[in-house]
């Protein structure tokens, strides 16, 4: 049976999103094995996917060539026999360690002229292929066939023995409903709905015998301590004191959760929680929440998306137009208003 290793993104959301590639390639080739080569921060995530066999750390940061060590790295993966290798970072460097590998086939989009380092390097469409997930999955395909649809979406599993430790060693029960709220942005604040906004509808579901639970890495927590001040310390502010394993359990508790355009967000589709996902710098149409369950919500103004890690206008206004009412209405099913997705 095939080997395959899978190298991963470097975002989390976008390694949510390339789980459905490992679905298509056990479809296709039953009985593979697909060990991934990813970052540390990555790795919880990839440990939750039952198509995974092993990660193997990627200890190369961001924008390090460092091209011995990949040398070396690639040489020790070679003993491991990989038949194939589908590299699914654009650059250049992260197609070094198959190609020092040895494996035999090496796939992924041409991105920055990779024809030496991969020989299946194939030209995307962008045009017909405009999600994330789409793009991916494709890799799993032979050379120059359609992709197939539809795909599985991204599910996680959750780990019942860590999530009982977890609630015990944070004091955490789930005695009443818990909404979740995911307020950082690991790639700037234009995707942070305003601190201001999250604290009127932490307010508001306090009132309604909620316990709001603020989810986020040790980044996140200036803006939780800000949502919960601001709230009247209406929250449980969680941020920074988790692993993200334990968030992904964490998350499983939740009756709703509220994220911005972030890992999280993606985590929380793939445990199919009921959400209310916000878009405002970013665009819905290239890395949606793949749930049933998840509602967009993009006021979708003339500047957005810009893409931006910071309004370059400066006012923010394609997050902070949109209400917390608008936010509560979708999330519970209504239809307050027609620029919701």
């Amino acid at each position: 049976m095939p080997k395959f290793l899978i190298v991963a993104p470097s975002w989390v959301g976008d390694t949510v999103i390339a789980q459905p590639l490992f679905m298509r390639l056990l479809k296709r080739n039953p009985g593979s094995t697909i060990d991934v080569f990813a970052p540390r921060w990555v790795a919880p995530v990839l440990s939750r996917m039952p198509e995974v066999h092993e990660v193997i750390d990627n200890p190369f940061g961001h924008g390090e060539l460092r091209l011995t060590d990949r040398w070396r790295a690639g040489r020790n993966l070679k003993q491991r026999q990989y038949d194939c290798a589908i590299v699914l970072p654009n650059s250049l460097k992260s197609a070094l360690v198959p190609f020092f590998a040895g494996i035999p086939k090496r796939i992924g989009f041409v991105g920055e002229a990779r024809y030496g380092l991969l020989n299946d390097a194939r030209k995307l469409d962008e045009i017909t292929l405009p999600l994330m997930v789409e793009r991916y999955a494709l890799l799993a395909e032979p050379r120059d066939a359609p992709l197939e649809r539809p795909l599985e979406k991204p599910r996680l599993r959750v780990d019942q023995a860590s999530l009982q430790a977890t609630l015990k060693r944070l004091g955490l029960n789930t005695d009443k409903p818990i909404i979740a709220f995911c307020p950082g942005a690991e790639y700037g604040p234009a995707k942070r709905w305003p601190s201001e906004h999250f604290a009127t509808l932490a307010k508001t579901y306090r009132e309604n015998g909620y316990q709001i639970w603020l989810l986020g890495s040790p980044k996140d927590q200036p803006v939780g301590a800000e949502i919960n001040q601001l709230s009247g310390n209406n929250c449980l502010d969680l941020t920074g004191r988790t692993g993200l394993a334990d968030v992904i359990d964490l998350m499983s508790c939740a009756k709703f959760v509220v994220s911005n355009d972030s890992g999280l967000m993606h985590i929380a589709a793939a445990l199919d929680k009921p959400m209310a996902a916000l878009f405002g710098s970013s665009s819905p149409r290239h890395t949606p929440p793949l749930s049933d369950k998840a509602k967009v919500i993009y006021l979708r103004l003339d500047c957005s998306p810009c893409f931006q890690r910071e309004c370059p206008l400066g006012h923010f206004n394609c997050l902070r137009q949109l209400k917390p009412e608008l936010v509560r209405s979708q999330l519970e099913g209504g239809t307050e208003s027609a620029n919701a997705s």
